[in-house]
């Protein structure tokens, strides 16, 4: 047990050394997301998907809300006395905390600390205690099983799940799973590691795949015959990352040639990435995004997609 405490401790220290150059101690002045969505005035017969910022996005998929990855404070990483240390935003979340309506599941895609925020987790869990139903990657759950759930399930690859009247399914990704240095990952071959999913969303018989955070993936060809409706796939972080990341002509064309998606949503741009990338995914989306055949519907921080049960409503395409 002390030699457990004795590497975890290690590993932070490790952690907090890997983030030290990422705007860490030093305040910077975020700014606000551009665009704001109103879930206020979303309906329960119609899809909605809003961009929060990162791989932050809340679904209402006719009339149930869906969270993804939340990360809804200025900065991740680990806490230190009054600090923290770990990346701070670049954009603020296109709503805060008290703006983002009660979801009925909260979907992980895994542990990094920029995709799995213990302090957004626990705000949630607070303000609506044993209310919320998770879904994590397999072996993950342990980083915030403490907090107030009504349940928490982890799925694993190609695995089915149904929980309120929505089916989710486990998907593969390119990525890896540790929290900390050194622990078990699955990335590595260890199959008790640490895991990391995208997956499949379907509701009424529509079907929405969120990647989660994925390098390019010859694997995403097997979706192909699943008829999927909308593709959310991650476009930054490829600078220097590119294996675990891909960048925005990748993303695309594993929507558009690999998924067959009809609509194509980024996330993963203009949040938290290094100085040198910040908003240059999205530029490089917007300038290749009619190369495609199919629609890009979201390009920026808080924008809001919506899709009636049969008529999709051409004003809120991004032009």
């Amino acid at each position: 047990m002390k030699r457990n405490k004795i590497r975890k401790n290690f590993a932070i220290l490790f952690v907090g050394i890997l983030f030290i150059n990422k705007l860490t101690f030093g305040a910077i002045n975020p700014e606000k997301a551009f665009y704001k969505p109103n879930p206020a005035n979303w309906k329960s017969n119609e899809l909605n998907i809003a961009w929060i910022g990162h791989a932050t996005v809340i679904i209402n998929l006719y009339g149930k809300i869906i969270l993804t990855d939340p990360v809804l404070f200025e900065q991740v990483g680990i806490p230190v006395f009054n600090y923290k240390i770990g990346p701070q935003r670049a954009v603020l979340p296109a709503l805060d905390i008290n703006e983002i309506p009660k979801p009925d599941v909260i979907l992980i895609s895994h542990a990094h600390m920029d995709h799995m925020d213990y302090q957004t987790l626990e705000a949630i869990t607070k303000k609506y205690p044993n209310q919320i139903d998770c879904i994590t990657a397999a072996n993950t759950k342990d980083v915030i099983e403490d907090l107030s759930w009504k349940s928490i399930t982890e799925i694993d690859w190609n695995e089915e799940f149904n929980l309120n009247e929505i089916k989710f399914t486990g998907v593969e990704v390119v990525h890896n799973g540790w929290r900390y240095p050194g622990e078990k990952d699955r990335s590595n071959g260890d199959k008790d590691g640490r895991s990391y999913n995208g997956y499949i969303i379907e509701r009424l018989g529509k079907k929405i795949f969120f990647a989660g955070d994925t390098a390019f993936n010859e694997k995403f060809k097997e979706l192909k015959n699943e008829k999927i409706d909308i593709a959310i796939i991650p476009v930054g972080g490829y600078v220097p990352k590119y294996y675990y990341h891909c960048n925005p002509e990748e993303a695309l064309k594993m929507a558009d040639e690999y998924i067959n998606a009809k609509y194509f949503i980024p996330i993963h741009a203009n949040t938290f990435e290094e100085k040198s990338e910040l908003d240059k995914p999205l530029k490089w989306l917007k300038k290749i995004k009619f190369d495609y055949n199919l629609k890009v519907v979201i390009d920026e921080i808080g924008q809001t997609f919506t899709l009636a049960p049969s008529i999709f409503k051409k004003e809120h395409f991004v032009q």
